[in-house]
């Protein structure tokens, strides 16, 4: 057993949206260093300028660690939402390079670490553990700043407001423009039934 204990919070964020990748975050903190921290509310519940000055302040963190691993909607239309999150989630954890034996990784909802590692799935985990919902607000940022990046790259569909979710706004857009390469399109169902 390594000296060291890590406790590692793992969230993801994009799951559900017609557009754009899913991304996960893993949040590495020593055990002792855990202890100490405040309670952090789930990453929806904050405003876009709360979750931005956070995500500053968490890098900051002494002896924090991070990754995020992003597949996109191409792979997830090939290989499905399922398996494109649980990709993302044992990249995420692997690349932190806490080995398992000193690590316990708390994952929200139904995710699930590589078999190795210590782990406990909490459901509605960003809520109540501060170490998932610090995954779930840097998750959140970089994947917001992402969609901004998209929107540029491709006008009019509006993802720099709802990060490709399928708002009124959205279905509008893609009555009008037709997909774009980042659309999911086994997400798209019957575009033209929505309003």
């Amino acid at each position: 057993m390594a000296k060291s204990r890590y406790i590692v919070g793992v969230d993801e964020v994009g799951r559900g949206p017609l557009a754009g990748p899913v991304t996960v975050c893993a949040f590495s903190i020593p055990e002792r260093t855990n202890k100490k921290l405040p309670r952090y509310k789930d990453s929806k519940r904050l405003t876009r300028g709360t979750r931005e000055r956070l995500a500053k302040e968490f890098k900051k963190i002494g002896s924090a660690r991070f990754t995020l691993v992003s597949v996109s909607a191409s792979l997830i239309d090939r290989r499905g939402i399922e398996w494109a999150t649980h990709r993302a989630v044992r990249r995420a954890i692997r690349k932190l390079g806490v080995p398992p034996k000193s690590a316990r990784v708390l994952l929200d909802g139904r995710l699930r670490a590589p078999k190795e590692y210590d782990q406990q799935t909490i459901v509605h985990g960003d809520e109540l553990i501060s170490v998932i919902a610090i995954a779930s607000i840097i998750a959140k940022v970089h994947r917001d700043r992402l969609m901004a990046r998209y929107a540029k790259r491709y006008p009019g569909f509006g993802f720099e407001e709802h990060a490709g979710y399928g708002t009124r706004a959205h279905y509008r857009a893609l009555r009008r423009h037709g997909e774009s390469p980042i659309h999911r399109r086994t997400f798209l169902g019957n575009v033209h039934r929505r309003d």
